[in-house]
């Protein structure tokens, strides 16, 4: 179903059956593609407000604390090694200390890492740190400029679902307010590579379904169905564009994989709606004919090609672990593309056997409501007296502003029932999107009792705000509704967006590592399971 057509993510136009849309009838355009709302530059000003406020926050203080928080023990010593020797190398014990005082003599020899996780988020984080050296602010850049980035990637995406620029903004600052996003936009870790670049893939899989449908009714308009499903559309960039986007995010943690499947289903079932909403029959023939060559280019080569393309350092020193495939064949040399594909088992087989314990460890059934979230970074002053009337603490807490996700709780919710009563593709879509990045943790949580933390949840932060922004439209109602309905929906949406503002400022203390009293540290912790 399209957008309202005043712009608004609100309650749509009746439903009209799609199989008695004659190609020819008049608006067939403006029911396949409804026009935007607002003007151009609003529609990039807006968002570009929202984004510079969105780093600020992020910039701000980003050096802070000068430490090596959480995982930044791995990331911030192997993007220095790439950026140096183009793999990932051995680093001394004591490398924590080292890299705090700004010693980088952090290498034990030229010997190649074993490492997890593949390479791709380390060389972005490397980028930082060949700007402004080995420091906290170097190896946190990289992060914090993906991060902002996802702000406007969000509004931008979410101003063209809903037709609205407001709504666009209004996504865009929510994921600006998130606790989360934040964090990971402030610490040298992989999980918020895979969101940028799921978000990215996401937003070109929109884009490209405007353009579709765009042709299929320019060319319903002009030509009677002949009964081959309407026209073949050729390659389609923005999917191949998708696709480098995915295979990107699968070089950064692998999690990314499943949204290979979930957008590839996004692109076949978004087809079929649309040759059948243009008159063109039998759509899957249309489908197979015109997407059916493509498919594999655009989810299986693109990804393919920028997966193995971010590990040219390992193909082109000699240094890199199992580079000649001895380590991991009992001794024994191999070709090198038998040595890749070796490592890339283990990597899989280390994920996947991954069972050591730690406190911070949480039930992914959890994540939704903040069950139990992750403490990065954490430091009591004075150390002999924590807990006490004058001691304080800095923490660098992972969680996401609890008005937001508590609410998205409820937005999605109303998005299945928005699509099962409605098919609209919106909510429909974004449910896919957080089936793909939350479903496959409870799996592996249930099967292989996986030790999995709340912050893996980062790649669906985008599209909760997203469903939020959606529900937030059907609460202010179409233009068509009463000025009353919407002057109160208006005002229901306003305080909503002013208490994620207050509850923002009021945890921004545990998520950025200020230096707070120790009663007004634990004041915030809501919850035993927050400590």
């Amino acid at each position: 179903m399209a957008a309202d057509p005043a712009g608004l993510p609100g309650v749509s136009s009746p439903p009209v059956p799609e199989d008695t849309r004659a190609a020819s009838a008049p608006g067939l355009c403006e029911r396949l593609v409804p026009p935007m709302s607002g003007s151009v530059f609003w529609g990039w000003a807006g968002p570009l407000l929202v984004t510079i406020f969105g780093a600020f926050l992020r910039f701000n203080r980003l050096g802070i604390p000068h430490a090596v928080v959480f995982d930044e023990t791995y990331y911030a010593p192997d993007a220095y090694a790439i950026l140096t020797h183009g793999v990932e190398l051995n680093h001394v014990k004591n490398v924590n200390a080292l890299l705090t005082r700004g010693n980088t003599h952090i290498f034990a020899g030229t010997g190649g890492e074993y490492v997890v996780h593949p390479p791709l988020g380390k060389i972005m984080i490397a980028v930082g740190e060949w700007m402004f050296g080995v420091t906290p602010f170097g190896w946190r850049f990289a992060v914090a400029v993906v991060g902002s980035l996802a702000v406007l990637m969000t509004a931008r995406i979410a101003r063209r679902m809903t037709r609205s620029t407001l709504f666009g903004c209004i996504a865009g600052l929510l994921l600006a307010l998130d606790g989360l996003e934040f964090v990971l936009s402030r610490t040298a870790i992989l999980d918020i590579f895979v969101m940028f670049w799921v978000l990215a893939a996401f937003g070109l899989l929109v884009i490209d379904r405007d353009q579709t449908r765009a042709r299929l009714a320019a060319a319903a308009a002009s030509a009677e169905s002949d009964g081959t499903g309407g026209p073949s559309l050729g390659i389609r960039w923005p999917l191949v564009l998708a696709g480098v986007c995915l295979g990107c995010a699968c070089a950064s943690k692998w999690n990314g994989v499943w949204y290979i499947v979930v957008f590839a289903a996004l692109v076949v079932a978004w087809d079929l709606g649309a040759r059948r909403a243009a008159g063109f029959e039998p759509r899957w023939t249309g489908v197979l004919r015109s997407d059916g060559p493509w498919l594999p280019i655009w989810f299986v080569v693109a990804p393919a090609a920028a997966y193995v393309a971010s590990w040219t350092g390992w193909f082109a020193t000699s240094h890199g672990y199992n580079r000649n495939g001895a380590a991991l064949n009992g001794g024994h040399p191999t070709g090198t593309i038998a040595a890749w594909l070796r490592y890339n088992q283990s990597m899989l087989n280390f994920g996947l056997g991954l069972h050591s314990s730690s406190p911070y460890q949480s039930n992914p059934l959890g994540w939704l409501v903040l069950a139990r979230p992750t403490a990065f970074y954490s430091a009591c002053l004075p150390n002999k007296q924590c807990g006490g009337a004058t001691s304080t603490e800095q923490e660098v807490l992972a969680i996401g502003t609890p008005l937001i996700w508590w609410a998205a709780c409820l937005a999605l919710l109303v998005c299945l029932a928005w699509w099962l009563t409605r098919r609209d593709w919106r909510p429909g879509a974004l449910l896919l999107c957080v089936a793909a990045g939350w479903l496959p943790w409870i799996w592996f949580y249930w099967h292989d009792h996986r030790t999995e933390f709340y912050f893996y949840s980062a790649a669906i932060v985008p599209f909760l705000v997203i469903a939020i922004t959606l529900c937030l439209g059907l609460i202010v109602g179409p233009a068509r509704a009463s000025p009353v309905r919407r002057g109160v929906g208006s005002a229901i949406c306003g305080a909503y967006m002013l208490a994620v503002l207050v509850n923002f400022y009021y945890i921004y203390p545990l998520l950025a590592g200020q230096v707070i009293p120790y009663s007004s540290w634990l004041s915030r912790m809501w919850f035993s399971s927050w400590i």
